[in-house]
């Protein structure tokens, strides 16, 4: 069996900028390319193209400059309650209590290392589903 490029591999577009859905799919913690603590969280996104179906977020906690944690923490908050979680001074920051959670993204258009992307940057916690009524059998 031989497996073809799509148009979408070789000219696909980004997604415009906006708020989509999306899960956490994965929450780890990893070292920074300068060696620094950081956390990285992969989202899930179902209502982009497959090529862009997969978004990385990193909160470098243990910045060179500690303005820099602060915005990363700053930044973290935002997710915790976007997930309708609600931390509060002295909690611990444990990533794995984030896995399934859902949210909106506000994502933009970046450019790393030449290549377009996609970056996070803003969460918002999603609308409550509507609840349906039950059916009311009216005669008349």
């Amino acid at each position: 069996m031989t497996t073809h490029f799509q148009s979408t591999d070789l000219y696909g577009e980004l997604p415009a900028p906006g708020y989509y859905p999306g899960t956490i799919s994965s929450a780890r913690w990893r070292n920074s390319e300068s060696g620094h603590r950081m956390l990285q969280l992969l989202y899930a996104m179902r209502t982009v193209t497959p090529a862009y179906g997969c978004v990385a977020e990193y909160f470098v906690l243990e910045a060179a400059t500690e303005r820099g944690a602060a915005m990363a923490r700053r930044r973290l908050a935002e997710v915790y309650r976007a997930c309708g979680l609600d931390p509060q001074p002295g909690d611990s920051i444990s990533p794995t209590q984030l896995v399934g959670s859902r949210l909106l993204l506000r994502l933009e258009h970046d450019e790393y290392r030449g290549q377009p992307r996609l970056r996070v940057v803003g969460h918002r916690r999603p609308e409550p589903e509507p609840e349906l009524e039950p059916e009311r059998n009216v005669e008349g």
